[in-house]
């Protein structure tokens, strides 16, 4: 187990790793992380300013109370976080974090379109 920090190179490989992630630039130099085409679960911003993804309804308001860790812009309302680099976590802790937002996006594709993304 690696308890040290994730850098953003270290981030982007292990969404890429993920079943059917693909990544997208846009938004004027945002790495954007998506499944099924178009339904993203991580955005890493390339000027440094952070990482975002989507986390479970009940545990938002639990990672925005900790340091280092806001709601998202323009996406808290569908329970995105956002933390800026260093992120405030463990690597083991982030991994699986990335996991559950790939996985919550997935889940909410049409049953066939899950084939083969669940994990």
């Amino acid at each position: 187990m690696s308890e040290g920090k994730m850098n953003e190179a270290q981030v982007a490989a292990y969404c890429l790793g993920l079943p059917g992630a693909r990544e997208d630039y846009k938004w004027g130099g945002v790495r954007v992380f998506s499944v099924a085409g178009t339904k993203m679960f991580a955005v890493l911003d390339l000027a440094g300013a952070g990482l975002s993804f989507k986390v479970a309804d009940e545990l938002f308001l639990g990672y925005v109370d900790r340091p280092g860790v806001r709601p998202a812009p323009y996406l808290a309302r569908a329970h995105w976080i956002s933390m800026a680099p260093p992120y405030p976590m463990g690597s083991d802790e982030l991994r699986e974090l990335l996991q559950r937002s790939h996985q919550l996006v997935v889940r909410r594709l049409p049953k066939r379109l899950q084939v083969g993304l669940l994990i």
